[in-house]
C-alpha cells in the first residue's frame, strides 16, 4: 500500500459503546486497562447520560473508546451489523504481564491464539460482556499513556483494529476500498482484513457470516465505529460518495471535539466519519483532561440539573497499580 498518496480516510478514529453501569465501566477502563480517561462530557442527543471517552494521554484519534453508560439497560447481543470486538495495540514482550495482571483483577479472557500465521493475541472481555482483544506486536511506535497505573512499557498504545461482523460481504467490502480508502491485505478463512495503511490502528476486518443472526443493542456491545478523515474538505468528499450510493448520510454535526457524518453501511453497521480536529482541549487544558464535567454550550445554562441527575464517578487509579 503506497502510505503517500494522500487519502480521505486514514484509520479509525474513535469506537463506542453502551454500559449499563458507570462506575464499573470507569474502574475497567482507566483502572484495569489503564487508559487515561480524557473526556467526562455527556450524549448530545440525550444530556441525561453520562459520554466517557478513554485514550492514551492525549486523546490521540485511534486510541479512543467511547462510553454512553445507561443505568440500567438490557443486555446486548452480539450479531451482525455491528462491530463485535475491538482490538488494543499492546508491546509483544507484555503478554506474561497482562495474563498476570487479567487473572489479579478477574478478567474473563481466552488463551493465546495466532490468525494470519503470526498475529499473536488474546481475547477477553470487560465487566459486562464487551468483546476486547489485545494484540501483541512490536510494529507499533506510538506512545502510550505514561501516567497511568500500567507501566509504559506494557500499556495500551491505541487500537489495533475492529472486527465487524458483516450481513452483506460484496456491499461492506465495496463501500470500504471504494471512496473509504482501504485496501485488502489479508485473508483466513471467512475473515478478510481491510486497511488505510498495513499498521495498528487501521485494521478493519469484515467476517462473511450471512446466516448469523443480527445483534441487539444493549450494555455489552458497541454502538458506532468512526473513521478518522482529516479535516472538513475530506469529509465532504466522503459523504459526497456515501450519498451518491444511497446510504443516505446525516448532515455534518458538531460533536464539539470533532464534526461528524453518520451512515448505516450496507450490512447495517453504524459508521461516523469524524475530523481529526479540533481536539480534547478545546475546552480544557491536557494536563486537566477528562477531570471536569464538560458540556457543549447548548447545555451550560441546564448543568445543575444535569450534575444532579448524573451518578457520581469516583477515578481510583492507585488501586490498580
Amino acid at each position: 500500500m503506497d502510505s503517500s498518496i494522500k487519502k480521505n480516510i486514514t484509520g479509525i478514529h474513535h469506537i463506542t459503546a453502551l454500559a449499563g453501569n458507570t462506575q464499573d465501566n470507569v474502574d475497567f477502563y482507566t483502572g484495569v486497562l489503564g487508559l487515561r480517561m480524557i473526556k467526562k462530557t455527556v450524549n448530545f442527543d440525550d444530556p441525561g447520560v453520562y459520554h466517557l471517552y478513554y485514550a492514551d494521554g492525549q486523546g490521540t484519534p485511534g486510541s479512543v473508546l467511547t462510553f454512553f453508560p445507561y443505568e440500567g439497560i438490557r443486555k446486548g447481543t452480539r450479531g451482525n451489523g455491528q462491530v463485535s470486538t475491538t482490538s488494543f495495540s499492546v508491546p509483544l514482550e507484555s503478554l506474561a504481564y497482562w495474563e498476570q495482571r487479567f487473572r489479579r483483577f478477574g478478567v474473563q479472557f481466552d488463551n493465546v491464539r495466532e490468525r494470519f500465521g503470526s498475529e499473536v493475541f488474546m481475547a477477553f472481555q470487560d465487566k459486562e460482556g464487551l468483546g476486547l482483544e489485545l494484540v501483541f506486536n512490536d510494529r507499533d511506535t506510538r506512545m502510550p499513556w505514561a501516567d497511568g497505573p500500567v507501566p509504559p512499557s506494557y500499556a495500551i498504545r491505541g487500537f489495533y483494529g475492529a472486527e465487524v461482523l458483516a450481513a452483506a460481504f460484496d456491499k461492506s467490502a465495496k463501500l470500504l476500498t471504494g471512496k473509504m480508502d482501504h485496501t485488502l491485505v489479508a485473508q483466513d478463512g471467512n475473515r478478510f482484513r481491510f486497511a488505510t495503511a498495513d499498521s495498528p490502528g487501521s485494521y478493519v476486518d469484515l467476517l462473511d457470516q450471512p446466516k448469523k443472526a443480527f445483534g441487539h443493542g444493549g450494555y455489552g456491545t458497541v454502538h458506532h465505529i468512526a473513521f478518522r478523515t482529516p479535516g472538513s474538505d475530506t469529509q465532504a468528499q466522503v459523504r459526497e460518495f456515501i450519498q451518491r450510493h444511497g446510504l443516505h448520510p446525516t448532515p455534518v454535526i458538531d460533536r464539539q471535539y470533532f464534526q461528524s457524518v453518520y451512515f448505516r453501511e450496507p450490512g447495517g453497521v453504524l459508521y461516523e466519519i469524524a475530523t481529526d480536529g479540533p481536539g480534547f482541549t478545546v475546552d480544557e487544558e491536557m494536563q486537566s483532561l477528562g477531570e471536569s464535567l464538560m458540556l457543549p454550550p447548548q447545555y451550560e445554562g441546564r448543568r445543575d440539573h444535569i450534575e444532579a441527575i448524573l451518578p457520581e464517578i469516583h477515578l481510583d487509579i492507585k488501586s490498580y497499580i
